[in-house]
């Protein structure tokens, strides 16, 4: 089944960023994710105000793709990195429709 990662980021720092990018896009890759929207450019039309910089959507091939990224040794750093340098929020997403 298809799962998504839904992330809202918004750095703290910047210094993060330029080491971070390169290693999360060939993460992504390599356990089979594909970016469907990585931009700064959003609005939010209901609930709370939920600011953010970014917002991004990964499509992954299975729920064990997902978890595997996160748990990628090689991704650990940068994750530390955004973690640190951000307010960020990330939700992992059954790609199924539990009310049909």
């Amino acid at each position: 089944m298809t799962y998504y990662s839904v992330l809202d980021v918004t750095p703290t720092a910047e210094g993060w960023i330029p080491g971070y990018l390169p290693t999360a896009n060939e993460r992504v890759a390599a356990h089979g994710g594909r970016y469907l929207a990585h931009t700064a450019t959003h609005a939010q039309l209901e609930g709370e105000d939920q600011p953010a910089g970014l917002r991004i959507i990964i499509e992954w091939p299975s729920e064990e793709a997902a978890r595997a990224f996160i748990a990628d040794p090689a991704y650990a750093p940068h994750l530390a990195a955004r973690t640190k340098g951000s307010v960020s929020r990330h939700y992992l997403i059954a790609g199924q429709d539990d009310l049909a």
